[in-house]
């Protein structure tokens, strides 16, 4: 089987041009394989978390929202980032639920862990899927900015893959979340997804 294999070449020089209230830039001089040394400019990232939570008809709880980079509203299943150092991915996945759709689940698996543009920036993501949804009890966070322009939507999954393939659904985290969703559906199934406190090399955390 395939893997992905950690590995660090040695890096020269480093400096951070541009720190923001999120992200920052860094510029690293790397040195290859041939001796020579190049520069790497990469955005700086805290990581994320993304849930694709399924309901009992088989429908996945979607949300549009404004994308300013690319001055587009995306179909987006709720996601956020992970603020705390350290902090528990299924914990900060299962607050951006609540926040974002004000929604809980029973039953929580790892459906799948990317880098989201690996050759320019070191954001890591865990994508997790979310069963037995019902509503959160008390009231609704407060949204702001671009979060208050949200819509809400429960897709069948058939309709999301659909969609995908045909180049109208553009977010990454939509894109292999019902990919991987429907995948897992064609072969071993949910419950041989991995636990939702599977360890996670790329986001380290405290259980």
């Amino acid at each position: 089987m395939l893997q992905d294999t950690p590995q660090e070449w040695r890096v020269t020089a480093t400096s951070t041009p541009f720190t923001g209230n999120k992200t920052g830039v860094r510029t690293d001089q790397v040195v290859m394989p041939d001796g020579s040394t190049a520069g790497r400019d990469y955005q700086v990232h805290p990581g994320s978390v993304a849930v694709l939570a399924l309901d009992d008809d088989d429908r996945v709880l979607v949300l549009k929202q404004y994308r300013h980079p690319v001055r587009h509203k995306l179909w987006e299943i709720p996601a956020g980032l992970l603020d705390i150092p350290g902090e528990n991915p299924l914990n900060a996945a299962q607050r951006e639920l609540y926040e974002e759709a004000h929604v809980k689940a029973d039953d929580w698996r790892v459906l799948a862990d990317m880098y989201t543009s690996p050759g320019g920036s070191d954001e890591a993501v865990r994508i997790f899927l979310a069963r037995g949804v019902s509503e959160a009890e008390g009231e609704r966070f407060a949204v702001s900015e671009e979060e208050a322009d949200l819509e809400y939507a429960r897709v069948p999954l058939a309709e999301l893959v659909q969609g995908v393939l045909a180049g109208e659904l553009h977010n990454s985290c939509l894109v292999v979340g019902v990919l991987a969703l429907s995948a897992a559906l064609g072969t071993g199934g949910l419950d041989a997804l991995r636990p939702a406190d599977s360890p996670w090399p790329a986001r380290p955390f405290t259980t």
